[in-house]
């Protein structure tokens, strides 16, 4: 890993990409101290709803933009929850489905018109949040009035700050490296990691916290994040035979490859998406602040509860398979291979191939779906077993499993760039001896 980004600092048009992504995190890093205007930042965290669980959940995704309530308080969240919207109606929506299939440009609309639903359920939720959490809470500067006023300046800063989100994620896919909206989600989880490891040693220093325990679950999430990255490396690799032709004097093909399949080949999305999903009950419920069946059936949505855990571990099941299917397709791969002159050995072409590989993805999933949602509980039963008490967002398997997620699949496409540009120049080398030959 260490190689790499040495090698990647030496190559001018890698380091170009590395600096550009670090200056658009360090932007969205920065968007935390521009307020929302009419909100009093200090109220909103000393009052009761600072201490809520939608509070927590939000702060935590938006790497504290929320708590501090930011002109990116959502942060990427409405552009998450759009983007589940679109692929759901791909697969459903036949004039969609026939757009995706166009290509580029066909992609290109339907990008666009999830920026628009983006912007559209920022404006719901900014409302509901001025609505019902700060509004109620009293935390108005002096001089503002919660009122329609209130709401539409509330709802007009986030929209721009929506927007200035989805700009700085796409730049980051587009001229960085890695996932733009992924890394910005990491960004924010990796800044909160050292103010919750410092949080937890002062409880201890206070008498409030378990110094053996917070030990032994440090050790236990060590083990744990050893176990995610040998899973998330790990991969099944189908053997491809390709026929041979004579064409002239010259023999072509006869090839062996193989097709590698990825024990967890969804990545991190299923887990963003997931907490995704679990935000949206919780900003409507926080309209009933006061009602005990809101209480209780927020506690479903609460991924720190048991009743919320077992909620997000199904979810993350749920969207592997929903993913992989969607990214994974066996048809097309069996079409491709049967165009060029590829066949699995003891299997034939055409259908049964396809069918081979969708039994062999269904059973890969499957365990990489139980993964997910395994890791995504192990740190709440740790903290269980420990006894060390209620935990920082950032320790939780939602947490980590975005870091390690995010920093493989980021070092996995900075290594792709190296051999690239290797191979790159070995091609350029051969071209200046071939033409050194001619002259």
């Amino acid at each position: 890993m260490l190689a790499a980004f040495r090698n990647s600092l030496i190559i001018p048009d890698l380091r170009a990409k590395l600096l550009t992504t670090i200056g658009l995190l360090a932007v969205y890093r920065l968007m935390v101290f521009i307020p929302t205007p009419g909100v009093d930042i200090e109220i909103l965290k000393s009052g009761a709803l600072g201490q809520s669980d939608i509070f927590t959940l939000l702060n935590f995704i938006s790497g504290g933009n929320f708590e501090q309530f930011s002109i990116a308080a959502l942060g990427v969240i409405p552009y998450i929850t759009a983007s589940i919207i679109f692929q759901l109606l791909t697969s459903v929506y036949p004039p969609l489905e026939k757009l995706q299939k166009e290509g580029e440009e066909g992609r290109r609309k339907i990008t666009q018109y999830t920026r628009y639903a983006a912007t559209a359920l920022g404006a719901i939720q900014s409302i509901f949040l001025a609505m019902a959490l700060i509004g109620p809470s009293g935390a108005l500067k002096v001089g503002w009035a919660n009122g329609p006023f209130f709401w539409f300046i509330v709802m007009l800063t986030q929209i721009a700050g929506i927007t200035v989100v989805m700009w700085i994620g796409e730049k980051i896919t587009e001229f960085g490296i890695g996932n733009g909206i992924s890394l910005i989600i990491y960004a924010g989880i990796v800044a909160a990691f050292p103010s919750a490891l410092a949080q937890q040693f002062t409880l201890i220093q206070q008498g409030q916290g378990n110094i053996f325990g917070l030990i032994v679950y440090l050790v236990l999430l060590v083990v744990a994040i050893a176990g995610m990255v040998l899973i998330q490396q790990a991969e099944r690799r189908i053997p491809v035979q390709y026929a041979r032709k004579v064409v002239g004097r010259r023999v072509m093909g006869g090839q062996t490859t193989y097709i590698p399949l990825r024990l967890n080949a969804a990545g991190v999305i299923p887990i963003i998406f997931a907490v995704s999903i679990l935000v949206l009950p919780t900003t409507v419920l926080g309209l009933f602040p006061n009602a005990v069946w809101a209480q209780r059936v927020g506690y479903w949505f609460t991924p720190r509860r048991p009743e919320g855990l077992f909620v997000s571990t199904l979810l993350i099941v749920a969207f592997t398979y929903f993913y992989t299917q969607i990214s994974f397709d066996p048809r097309r791969i069996s079409e491709n291979l049967r165009e060029y002159g590829g066949f699995i050995p003891g299997v034939r072409p055409g259908q049964p191939t396809q069918e081979h590989l969708t039994r062999i993805t269904n059973r890969i999933t499957l365990w990489g779906a139980l993964f997910l949602g395994l890791v995504n509980a192990l740190p709440e039963v740790f903290a269980w077993i420990t006894r060390t008490g209620s935990l920082p967002f950032a320790f939780s398997g939602t947490g980590l499993l975005i870091m390690v997620g995010v920093a493989l699949d980021t070092l996995r496409q900075l290594e792709t760039q190296l051999t690239m540009r290797h191979y790159e120049g070995f091609v350029s080398k051969g071209r200046i001896r071939g033409r050194g030959r001619r002259f």
